[in-house]
């Protein structure tokens, strides 16, 4: 087997999936959705990490149903989306390369042995392979919407988990968003207009430049308008419940993006 950490070597084999998923939308629709962690697949190279089977289906190695809600929204937004297919504990891709948690080498109480003491050559290899192969293909989709003058609404999707080391976390859903708070509000209010649920107001997550990367890069220094979802897992575990909870929000983003778009 060719050493990973080789600085020649690609991480993917020839018959390994590529680092991403891309839908087609509409030219015509302004949206764009993002699933930073919507697989938990492991490159072959790197075989288990030295983590149970168990532990790669939670949520430390992936976001739980988010892929499906951005799979089922983009249908509803005539939106493209691209959704990143290999597990953040090999590269966290909603994370800058350079901040320590971009290869984590313990995940809540989880330890991730084959992410110790990595050599810059190791880490490169994964940025190279799975990191820079996921955002090149977001910056081709927002550089052709540029080329053509058209408007972009960027969605960045994720989940969180019900409970956390033990206490419960009783939001259904979660908006967040940074220094600019021009669609994260108006769909929070959107939101939180259903008595039936309560929202997180930068809950259960808040957005930073160093805990965040694709709303800050591309939402934030791009001047596009954005929100970074979060919906609690055990509401969309099902394909059902994946397609009510998009079905929720479709018309909702569509109304707090027509309020800035005309």
């Amino acid at each position: 087997m060719t050493d990973p950490s080789s600085p020649e070597a690609s991480l993917l084999a020839p018959d390994e999936p590529p680092a991403f998923e891309f839908i087609a939308g509409r030219h015509s629709s302004p949206f764009l959705i993002t699933c930073d962690h919507a697989g938990r697949r492991l490159p072959r190279a790197l075989a288990d990490l030295g983590v149970s089977a168990s532990e790669l289906e939670r949520h430390i190695a992936w976001d739980i149903g988010a892929a499906g809600v951005t799979r089922q929204l983009a249908a509803l937004l005539d939106a493209s989306a691209v959704l990143q297919t290999y597990s953040r504990l090999a590269i966290d891709c909603n994370r800058p390369p350079s901040v320590p948690s971009s290869i984590v080498e313990q995940s809540e109480a989880t330890l991730i042995p084959g992410n110790h003491a990595l050599s810059a050559a190791a880490r490169a290899a994964r940025v190279a392979a799975i990191f820079q192969p996921y955002h090149d293909r977001i910056l081709a989709e927002l550089n052709e919407r540029a080329a053509r003058a058209q408007p972009t609404v960027l969605i960045a999707m994720h989940s969180f988990t019900p409970e956390f080391h033990g206490v419960p976390r009783p939001w259904h859903a979660g908006v967040l968003y940074n220094r600019d708070t021009r669609l994260a509000h108006a769909v929070l209010e959107l939101l939180r207009a259903d008595s039936e649920l309560v929202v997180g107001d930068n809950e259960p997550y808040a957005v930073s430049d160093a805990s965040d990367y694709g709303v800050v890069v591309y939402g934030e220094q791009r001047g596009n308008l954005h929100v970074e979802l979060e919906v609690r897992q055990d509401l969309i575990t099902t394909e059902a419940e994946q397609a009510a909870w998009a079905a929720r929000l479709a018309p909702l983003f569509r109304r707090a993006a027509s309020r800035f778009l005309g």
